[in-house]
């Protein structure tokens, strides 16, 4: 009787919401109290619905209730903690909310531990006694605390759903099946369950192969990731130490010339001032010499004249001061022109070869690329905006709107000299570098025209075929006129099929060494396709082939 005693206070100093003795015990206008905390928050949820209602009763309250300690109530939590209450035993916790309640217990309803799927009822250790205790209840079958159990009966004839009917794929009792479901394909639940059991264990085979899969994709990832790292860093001290010996010869080469310099600096000063001082000499000598002879001049007596003439009037050897004259003055100059050539030739190899460098950094492309786009809207998606550089166009090409257009003028325009210019060919390069995935369309009108594709190294002085687009292993190009297509490339002509169009796509994967050409009409069609290698970055390029040709690198839509 003590114990029960005990157990009535437990619950009757326990929150109802948090399962717990009282913590600073509030009580709220309906009667019923709670932890401080515990009603406080579960108002500021209630808060979102503009509702302050009690979790027992429901009784709503407008304004929220100002909530004050019950010092009563305090003080008798504390006595009775003081005489060793402590929080129910965890086999007679209470259902909250979330949890599955037992459906026999009466007023505080405690947690169920099983649900019987025979009686479709949920149990606590107590009430669960029976199925363990009475042969009755053998046969039925208890599971995991389950909420949904009224699912397990038909909606129709109130009865447990222990059928399945594959006609219409749902569960069904006998009743559905000798009714609405009569000639269907019925089978047990629990047939279905061994059937679906083992589609299901097949099912877990596959995920599990494919975790295993998955995971050692990633093992090979982690290893890529490790070996782009490890190589990435060799190759930078590398090239460090590579560029630093560069940088060494040539801070040796500038010590061997800086050197040099002042090495015949001061050997060339010495013959100077070795000659300068001897001149020197020459001049005291010759001024003595002047003085000595105007001495004579004055002399009266003519006998004593002509007496001191001859060894007076006798002059010594002069220096030589031919060597002087020999040529101008020249010093070092010529050594700074040719240093100054010396480091334009650099420039010029640094830049032809740092474009190789560049496009090899840029071409690590462990991870295979996605596929090749399908229909235009595809293809739209990789998009470049095209310009023309004018310092590209040969002399007879006029370029228009925004650099885009192009076309072969019969007078020459003033353009300025530039290197990077066509000197022959009626050809132009567009403005920007092409690497990655590109596309592009071109409009032309005409005789015909070459839709190109070239490095920026090309040759462009002369008319010769390291400068034409197609004719030399640094271009390729498909050479569109009114009648056919050809593809062209190292002077190698490929014939190519197809209906004549004047608007040409032309579709560039760099990484994967892809160039495309299509003929755009109402369909998009394949006209040619190479696989190679570029070994670096690729520039836009037209070639018209005669005066009045036009082609536009129009915005594409």
């Amino acid at each position: 009787m003590a114990q029960k005693g005990v157990q009535l206070d437990r619950e009757t100093f326990s929150c109802s919401i948090c399962l717990d003795l009282l913590k600073v015990p509030v009580t709220i206008p309906c009667g019923h109290s709670y932890c401080m905390n515990c009603i406080k928050t579960y108002w500021d949820g209630e808060n979102q619905k503009n509702l302050n209602s009690c979790p027992q009763c429901r009784r709503t309250f407008t304004p929220r209730p100002v909530l004050l300690k019950s010092t009563m109530l305090a003080d008798l939590v504390e006595e009775l903690k003081k005489t060793g209450l402590q929080a129910a035993p965890t086999d007679h916790c209470y259902a909250g909310p979330e949890v599955v309640a037992c459906d026999l217990c009466t007023g505080r309803k405690l947690k169920a531990v099983k649900s019987c799927l025979q009686c479709l009822a949920s149990y606590c250790d107590k009430h669960l006694q029976p199925h363990y205790e009475s042969h009755a209840f053998g046969k039925h079958k208890l599971v995991d605390p389950c909420k949904n159990l009224q699912e397990n009966i038909c909606s129709r004839h109130d009865e447990v759903m222990k059928m399945f009917c594959r006609t219409d794929q749902q569960c069904i009792c006998y009743l559905c099946s000798v009714e609405e479901h009569k000639g269907h394909d019925t089978v047990s639940a629990a047939a279905e369950r061994t059937e679906r059991q083992r589609e299901l264990k097949w099912s877990r085979q596959q995920i599990q192969q494919r975790v295993r899969d998955r995971e050692k994709d990633v093992k090979v990832l982690q290893q890529e990731v490790e070996a782009l790292n490890h190589s990435a860093e060799k190759t930078v001290q590398d090239t460090g130490k590579i560029f630093t010996e560069l940088i060494r010869v040539i801070e040796k080469r500038s010590s061997e010339v800086k050197q040099q310099i002042r090495s015949q600096k001061e050997t060339e000063v010495s013959r100077v001032k070795d000659l300068q001082e001897k001149v020197e000499q020459e001049i005291t000598e010759l001024k003595r010499k002047d003085a000595e002879l105007e001495q004579l001049s004055l002399t009266e007596d003519h006998t004593q004249f002509l007496h001191n003439y001859p060894s007076v009037s006798q002059l010594s050897e002069s220096t030589d001061t031919s060597s002087i004259n020999i040529r101008p003055l020249r010093h070092f100059e010529d050594v700074t022109a040719a240093v100054s050539e010396l480091r334009d030739q650099l420039r010029d190899i640094l830049r032809q070869k740092w474009t190789n460098i560049s496009s090899l950094a840029t071409q690590v492309d462990v991870l295979l690329s996605d596929p090749e786009p399908k229909t235009r809207a595809g293809f739209l998606k990789y998009s470049r905006d095209i310009t023309l550089d004018p310092n590209t166009a040969q002399k007879n090409v006029f370029l228009s709107e925004g650099n885009k257009k192009v076309t072969v003028m019969s007078q020459q325009q003033s353009y300025s000299s530039q290197q990077d210019r066509f000197t022959s060919w009626f050809q132009v390069l567009s403005r920007e570098s092409l690497t990655g995935r590109c596309y592009w369309e071109v409009e032309w009108r005409g005789t015909g025209v070459y839709v190109a594709v070239t490095y920026k190294n090309i040759s462009r002085m002369g008319n010769g075929d390291e400068c034409a687009f197609g004719f030399n292993d640094k271009s390729w190009a498909l050479r569109c006129s009114q009648n056919s297509y050809s593809f062209w490339y190292n002077k190698i002509k490929t014939p190519v099929s197809g209906p004549r169009s004047t608007r040409i796509g032309v579709y560039l994967d760099h990484r994967a060494g892809i160039l495309s050409f299509y003929r755009i009409s109402e369909t998009m069609t394949l006209l040619h396709r190479v696989q190679t290698t570029f070994t670096q970055p690729l520039y836009a390029g037209l070639r018209l082939l005669e005066f009045g040709v036009t082609a536009d690198f129009g915005k594409l839509s």
